[in-house]
């Protein structure tokens, strides 16, 4: 068997440089945090994230953020046989949202944990890339300095 890298890096910063100019780069570093209390609260958190207004649900660029970055773990996982759903869910659709949660909480012991490995691992790498993509504030103050 031969050793794969599957990419998780590269997969991290490309999430990442999509979405920091949206205002949604602290994402990374909550999505790391939700990633240790399970798949099913990882994968909920976009549909929390959506802003409603008048009884309508309007994705934000947090919900498009969080909802990139299941689409593209699940396709991670598929070859190593790891099939998560991936299903695109509207917050109102509560027999989808319950249909996807099921599956989720009954998904096969070793596959979830290999799962979680791997998202933790995943979010890690785009911490990361985000903490990159920041300006430093010692980058600030010498921006400053040179427009005096």
């Amino acid at each position: 068997m031969a050793w794969e890298a599957y990419n998780l890096d590269q997969i991290a910063h490309d999430l990442v440089f999509e979405h920091c100019d949206k205002g949604a780069h602290n994402q990374a570093y909550k999505m790391r945090t939700s990633a240790s209390y399970g798949l099913e609260r990882f994968w909920g958190e976009q549909l929390r994230l959506y802003d409603k207004k008048k009884e309508v649900y309007y994705p934000t660029a947090a919900s498009n953020y969080w909802a990139d970055t299941w689409q593209h773990f699940c396709q991670l996982l598929s070859p190593a046989g790891i099939n998560l759903p991936d299903d695109k869910v509207e917050p109102t659709d509560r027999e989808a949202i319950k249909r996807i949660t099921d599956e989720l909480w009954s998904f096969d012991e070793k596959q979830r944990k290999v799962a979680l490995a791997v998202l933790i691992q995943l979010c890690d790498c785009m911490v990361w890339w985000s903490q990159r993509y920041k300006p430093a504030k010692s980058d600030n103050d010498i921006e400053e300095d040179e427009n005096e």
